[in-house]
This record gives structure tokens, sequence and C-alpha cells, in this order.
């Protein structure tokens, strides 16, 4: 299968920002065939192995055979992840209540792994559409689903805008939100979440590694944080660029090499 691997850049870009965003990567047949069946495919049990998953035919599989679809999933998640679940939400044109902002599933404090959802949507979202909201570099930041539910209007919080037939990825412990539809038009947004069968190390096109980008990338930071604590932001993307790596010497700002440090020898 043809696909389009991520660059060191892009996986960069997804750690710092919990997110990876494929604008308009999807045909505009299988946008009017989503539009038309609105279903993924047949039920997929949680655990079920993608390459057993959905029927080619499907517009599951059709969707998840995009070069550009299938090459981050698999930088992401590494070949073969299993299916954790699916859905199709439907937003009727001035209905629905905005979410309350949430971070899917119960706290999962996994430093070293990560599980990724797929949002497809296959027509043209505007702002009165209500599209989802997001927090950028939300993700590293654990809490228990709703736990953030009081919090409204986050400095730098992005609504979702874009043209038909973009894919967004999101790493599970994002902090996000679907906002109520007040458009003359049915919204349809297609969600499947994958966990990795593999140690997610290397699997994307890592030719890139020592560009000054990559360095650049991981060291965004974003209005919402404070000032204190987005130097937490910055040691657990360390954390996490490191199993991404292999590179146990990496480190920002010197965060994860002065906590690591443990003397073995005993003071003479």
């Amino acid at each position: 299968m043809e696909m389009a691997l991520l660059n060191s850049v892009q996986m960069a870009r997804f750690v710092a920002r919990g997110s990876l965003r494929l604008d308009a990567v999807v045909a505009a047949d299988l946008n009017a065939e989503a539009m038309k069946t609105a279903a993924l495919g047949p039920h997929v049990p949680h655990g079920t192995p993608l390459s057993k998953a959905y029927p080619e035919e499907s517009l599951a599989g059709k969707l998840l055979r995009v070069p550009e679809v299938a090459g981050a999933l698999r930088s992401l998640v590494g070949p073969d992840p299993t299916v954790d679940h699916d859905a199709v939400h439907v937003r009727e044109p001035h209905g629905g209540s905005a979410q309350s902002l949430h971070a899917d599933a119960i706290i999962d404090v996994r430093p070293d792994a990560f599980d990724v959802q797929l949002m497809y949507y296959p027509q043209e979202v505007t702002l009165e559409m209500g599209g989802t909201l997001s927090v950028p570099g939300s993700h590293l930041r654990r809490v228990n689903e709703t736990d953030t539910g009081r919090y409204q209007n986050l400095l730098g919080q992005d609504r979702l805008v874009c043209p038909a037939g973009t894919v967004v990825f999101v790493h599970h412990g994002i902090w996000h939100g679907g906002r109520r539809n007040e458009s003359d038009v049915t919204r349809y947004m297609f969600k499947i979440r994958f966990n990795p069968t593999v140690r997610q190390r290397l699997l994307w096109d890592s030719t890139d590694l020592d560009s000054p980008e990559v360095l650049a990338a991981l060291g965004e930071t974003f209005p919402w944080y404070e000032q204190a604590t987005a130097r937490l932001e910055l040691y657990n993307r360390a954390l996490l660029w490191r199993e991404l790596t292999g590179d146990e010497d990496f480190d920002l700002d010197y965060w994860v090499t002065r906590v690591a440090n443990r003397p073995q020898e005993a003071a003479v």
C-alpha cells in the first residue's frame, strides 16, 4: 500500500502540539460517499487488528488507504494497530450543545506510549458549524475526562475550520470538545481511535532527525501556558521524544538531565 510517512519535524510538532492536521487529503468522491452513507463500515469490536477491521470496499477501508492518512497512522502508531472504537458524530443544523472541555477515557499516565484518534471531516467546516475545539499542547497534562470542563475559552485554543477532506490525528490526552452547530448545514465527523501494538520508536522517516527545525518544534509554547508550569510541559515532551527516538541524552534546556541525576558511587 502506498503511504507518505511523516518526517521528524512533523513528529516533533505532534509531540509539542498533540495533533497533526492534513488538509484536504481525501478526494471529493470519497467525501461524497461519506456524506451519503454516514457509516465507516461494519461494527468493529474493541481490540480488532486493523488488518482485519474494515473491508477494503468500506468507507474506513478506503479512507485508511489514502497515502497521507496511511503514512501518518504508520508513523504515529506503527504497523497493524488495533481499533479501540469508532463513531460517526452528526450535528444537525442549529442543534446540539457544546461539549465540556475533556480528555477521552479515564486518566492515562503512560509516559512512553500513546493512542491516536483520527478525525475525518468530509465537508468544509465553517466556524458557525461548530467543529471540534482543541487546546494545543494540552495532551501531556494529565486529567481525568471532564476535569477541565469548568474551563472556557482558553487563550490560544483552536476551533476547527477546514476544507472538505481534512483528517486530523490527535494524541489521546488532548483537551477537546465538539461545539454547537449554529449553521443551516448538517455537520459530520468520523472518528477512529487506534492502539499501538509495537514500540513507538522511529516509525517515521527520520532522515531529518538532526534538523534544527526539530528542536524548534519541540520548544514551541502556547498562550494558555502558565509561566512556571509550562516548564513541566517541556519536560514531558523531552521524556516522550527520548522514548520515540531512543536518544537517552536528548533534553530541552537541561530539564530531564537535571532531574535524572542519580549518582551511584558512594562518597569516600
